[in-house]
C-alpha cells in the first residue's frame, strides 16, 4: 500500500513533467511562430500543367485478348480476402459468379454502406472500374487493396473470375 508521501512524490513528478512539456510547447510556438516572418521574397510562377484527359480505354478489346492464367497469377493478390469457391466467404465476399452478378448481392456478407448503396451489376466494364481503385470507385469502402493500375491485368483477372463459375 502506498503511503501519502510516495503519492504526492509520484503525483508531483507526472504534473511537473507536464508543466515541463506545456511550457516548452509554448516557447517553441513563440519562437518559431510562422506567420510572423511577413511575406515571401520572391515567389516562383509554374505555369499550370494541362489536365491530360483520362485515355479511354476499350474493355472489348482488353477481354478479348485476356489470359485467364495471368489472371489467376494477378488473382494471388487478392486471395489473401477473397476466395473463388462459391459460398465461401473470408473478409471479403466469394467472387464466384461475380461477373453479371449485382453489386453487393452476395446474402450473407455485411457489406460497407458504400458498396449497398451502388446500384447495378458487377460487369466488366464496372469491375475494371472497381479494381483500378476501390477507394476511388465506392469511397468509403472498407476495402484496403490499392487497386491494379494496368488495364491488362485488370482484363485477365475479369476474365478469370469470368471462367471459374462455367
Amino acid at each position: 500500500m502506498l503511503d501519502t508521501m510516495t503519492l504526492t512524490k509520484i503525483a508531483g513528478g507526472l504534473f511537473g513533467a507536464w508543466l515541463v512539456l506545456l511550457l516548452g510547447k509554448w516557447a517553441g510556438e513563440e519562437i518559431y511562430h510562422a506567420e510572423s516572418h511577413g511575406e515571401q521574397s520572391y515567389t516562383i510562377e509554374v505555369a499550370e500543367a494541362e489536365a491530360e484527359e483520362a485515355e479511354e480505354i476499350d474493355m472489348e478489346t482488353l477481354m478479348a485478348e485476356a489470359d485467364i492464367d495471368k489472371g489467376a497469377k494477378v488473382f494471388k493478390k487478392c486471395s489473401a480476402c477473397h476466395k473463388v469457391e462459391d459460398g465461401a466467404n473470408a473478409t471479403g465476399p466469394h467472387l464466384y459468379g461475380i461477373v453479371g452478378r449485382d453489386i453487393a448481392a452476395v446474402g450473407d456478407f455485411g457489406y460497407s454502406g458504400a458498396l449497398t448503396a451502388i446500384d447495378g451489376d458487377w460487369t466488366v466494364e464496372e469491375l475494371s472500374a472497381f479494381l483500378e481503385k476501390p477507394s476511388s470507385y465506392a469511397a468509403g469502402t472498407t476495402m484496403g487493396f490499392a487497386g491494379l493500375k494496368k488495364p491488362a491485368d485488370r482484363a485477365n483477372v475479369i476474365a478469370y473470375l469470368d471462367s471459374i463459375d462455367d
